[in-house]
């Protein structure tokens, strides 16, 4: 048996498809979706993710704004600028690229972004319909597990009843995936770095979705080949100058029923569902 791969390229293209057809929509009400990503100085990693946000936005007809900060800037006014966006109605949806300079870490900032314009979907009012059990993806839910939803859904990989494990606890992908799906009626362990004998809860999983930050960590001895377990490999890690995921693909690849690639896998789904809320945004703006 040989695993699988569950590439985001024909989930894109399907989506892509689903939010030209929305752009286009809007355009004829005189309404063009816009976005602003907020960048504080000159990391090269966000710059290459802003790139991919831009490219992306102007396929599907969207327009694309970058407010590009200095690293020196301090709170009150970074919190004025942000104040701005949330005034400005030409602009629909709101990104602070993240990582900040040390002297922002302190703010709020999943909540700085009014919550009609929080396209990342980390603002605590969007956050809160997970907790109340909602499974509704045209909210302004965080990308990457919204993005993962979907690529189960496009594979027809039903979570209900299903043994989950998520390896790690973060608030942008770890904790609201986890939440997601127990709403999607599966049976949800949330583990992470202090997890004891992670080992025996993978090998006992459905579906293990890692988000670790950790390249290469998961290997052969994770799994179970019994249980021909589907891998959702969230992981963004250079290892020996490449981009590589938390899980060895060439070691488990016999051992697995699916994987997602890494590059080609969640990160271009976590893309494309960031753009779906912005035209959710618009809409939901558009309505009043």
């Amino acid at each position: 048996m040989t695993a699988k791969i569950l590439s985001a390229a024909p989930v894109v293209a399907q989506i892509k498809k689903d939010l030209i057809h929305r752009c286009e929509a809007l355009k004829k009400r005189g309404l063009t979706p816009s976005m602003c990503v907020v960048l504080v100085g000159d990391n090269p990693a966000s710059m290459s993710y802003i790139r991919n946000k831009k490219r992306m936005c102007e396929e599907i007809g969207a327009k694309f704004q970058l407010l590009h900060l200095s690293d020196k800037i301090e709170a009150a006014e970074f919190i004025q600028e942000i104040e701005k966006l949330n005034a400005d109605s030409s602009i629909n949806g709101i990104i602070i690229q993240l990582p900040v300079s040390e002297q922002l870490k302190k703010l709020p900032l999943p909540n700085l972004v009014t919550p009609s314009k929080d396209i990342d979907g980390f603002h605590g009012l969007n956050t809160q319909s997970l907790y109340l059990g909602s499974t509704d993806l045209s909210l302004l839910l965080p990308c990457t597990p919204k993005g993962i939803i979907n690529l189960l859904k496009f594979y027809q990989i039903n979570p209900q009843g299903k043994s989950v494990v998520v390896v790690g606890r973060s608030l942008i992908v770890g904790k609201p995936l986890a939440m997601l799906l127990s709403n999607m009626d599966a049976t949800v362990v949330l583990a992470h770095s202090k997890t004891k004998n992670l080992r025996d809860f993978t090998k006992q999983a459905d579906i293990v979705i890692s988000a670790i930050g950790k390249a290469h960590f998961f290997d052969r001895s994770y799994f179970d080949h019994a249980r021909q377990t589907i891998v959702i490999d969230v992981g963004m890690n250079s290892l020996d100058g490449k981009l590589t995921g938390d899980v060895n693909q060439d070691d488990i690849r016999d051992v697995v029923e699916a994987m997602t690639p890494v590059p080609g896998g969640v990160g271009p789904m976590t893309v494309i569902s960031l753009i779906e809320n912005l035209i959710s945004a618009t809409e939901k703006q558009s309505k009043g």
